[in-house]
């Protein structure tokens, strides 16, 4: 998995006196770059612990934790010393993405990931044996029809099995929120709003390395590199944006145009029909999944990382604001609070692997780290409790009109309120991709294969992007990994 972490390497096992576990690990240095070295080294000096992300309240808990001695400067490390200190309830503590493996020279063992499944993690058991890791190719072919999603929220230790420690989105946020007055935000509760995304993203700019933003030109993106921006240029520095698109599109033009409104150092890649459609192998390897609406968004979203991380380490990106506020064209049908905000409730929770999956391995295939501000664990919470009816849309009611209305005056108005479109279809990656995959798979063809796997695929463009799926990850059970839209 070198390209996760090309920076450094680590281990440790039975050779070190660790019983019964052994612990491998990538680095891309982004925060205390020279001492952050994993395995990470307990207080003790005997217990290591590996972790891949990062937590955005690391400072905060360090002062919790006076009496400790830290041998680095990593957030990973303050993680490791509350799990020591406090046992794995503590992971409630941690506002971050992160998969973790604990392992201590006296038996101990534990596996934990975030509560919204942002970082990846998957495990396996097989004749005794417990196999986790960051991504399914990794696994032994022996070990890969036994794959399973590690479930965001839970961590696992072999005596206790799993255990949830947090819920994607807070349980009393759960339950209707359409119950609440105002029938309208006041002021006062756009403001409030705006600030805690504000501080998310102000947060999420943490580290050692330059941060840049993947900039479509739509609303959340625009929003993130805006509060980056006004954050760098109180420092004496400017944000670098990056955009992906064919000639002509209108996320390369609208990104152009946001640029340009906010001063950002802004560079674009234009990629050919030809390059989008060669470039479909690679990336359903890296996504490790064959929805078609997932792929034909991840494949800008490969090029664009794979151009950026010429420039950074790090970028912020908008993904998560659609499910929070309510953004995708087919939730208009839902005129009714109620059963918006289950429907809500229900694409917060399956984001691990749709997505965020997404999100994280075009990113990491190119030693690119993305962070997500907008599903902060605070951002989370706070807008899953706002009244759903908040967020019903429909005609002369634009998408998202809560979040626009948050943030009046930071965006020129023909990009506040710019129509969505969807990334791949905006970037121009839909119209060059569907009709060379479907063409390839007859119709006999598709009757013959669709009911080869569970769920049973779709289209005859799903079957050709499965056919793909299948020749990396051989005997991998889809039913077991992999999340899907409601529709292809």
């Amino acid at each position: 998995m070198i390209s996760r972490g090309p920076d450094d390497q680590g281990s440790v096992g039975p050779d070190d006196g660790l019983e019964g576990a052994w612990l491998g690990h990538r680095r891309l240095s982004i925060v205390d770059v020279e001492g952050g070295h994993q395995p990470l080294v307990g207080a003790g000096g005997d217990v290591f612990m590996v972790g891949n992300g990062e937590i955005y309240n690391h400072e905060a808990i360090r002062e919790r934790l006076p009496d400790h001695v830290f041998r680095t400067r990593s957030d990973n490390e303050v993680a490791l010393h509350l799990i020591e200190r406090d046992g794995p309830k503590a992971l409630a503590d941690l506002n971050g993405m992160y998969a973790f493996c604990l392992a201590g020279r006296d038996g101990r063992f534990l596996a934990a990931r975030d509560p919204i499944g942002i970082k990846p993690l998957y495990w396996a058991t097989k004749n005794g044996r417990t196999v986790l890791g960051s991504e399914m190719a990794s696994f032994a072919p022996e070990l890969r029809d036994e794959i399973h999603a590690f479930p965001p929220g839970h961590y696992w230790t072999p005596e206790e099995g799993l255990v949830r420690f947090a819920a994607p989105v807070p349980p009393d946020a759960v339950a209707d929120s359409s119950r609440r007055e105002p029938a309208e935000p006041t002021r006062e509760d756009l403001d409030e709003l705006r600030e805690v995304i504000v501080d998310a993203v102000e947060r999420q700019m943490m580290g050692d390395v330059p941060v840049g933003v993947f900039l479509s030109g739509g609303l959340d993106s625009s929003l993130v590199a805006a509060i980056a921006q006004n954050y760098l240029e109180r420092r004496g520095m400017t944000l670098q944006t990056f955009a992906v698109g064919l000639e002509g599109s209108p996320d390369v033009l609208a990104a152009r145009a946001c640029a340009e409104a906010l001063g950002t150092e802004h560079r674009e890649h234009l990629y050919t029909a030809e390059e989008a459609t060669a470039s479909m192998p690679e990336v359903i390897a890296k996504i490790e999944a064959y929805d078609p609406a997932l792929v034909r968004s991840a494949v800008p979203n490969l090029m664009l990382a794979k151009f950026t991380s010429q420039y950074v380490k790090v970028v912020l990106t908008g993904e998560g604001a659609d499910e929070l506020f309510a953004g995708y064209e087919y939730m208009v049908e839902f005129p009714d609070p109620e059963p918006l905000h289950a429907e809500l409730v229900r694409n917060v929770e399956g984001l691990h692997n749709l997505n965020l999956q997404r999100c994280d391995r075009v990113t990491m295939a190119h030693s690119l780290e993305a962070r997500v501000p907008f599903l902060d664990a605070e951002v989370v919470a706070h807008v899953m409790r706002l009244p759903a009816s908040w967020k019903v849309y429909g005609k002369d009611v634009p998408e998202k009109r809560l979040l626009r209305a948050a943030f009046e005056g930071w965006l020129p108005d023909e990009l506040l309120w710019r129509d969505k479109s969807q990334f791949g279809d905006g970037s121009g990656a839909a119209s060059v991709l569907t009709d060379p995959f479907t063409d390839s798979v007859t119709q006999a063809d598709f009757e013959a294969e669709c009911a080869s796997v569970e769920p049973p695929l779709r289209t005859r463009e799903e079957v050709a992007y499965y056919r793909i799926f299948r020749e990396h990850l051989g005997d991998v059970q889809p039913s077991q990994t992999l999340g899907r839209f409601a529709t292809a």
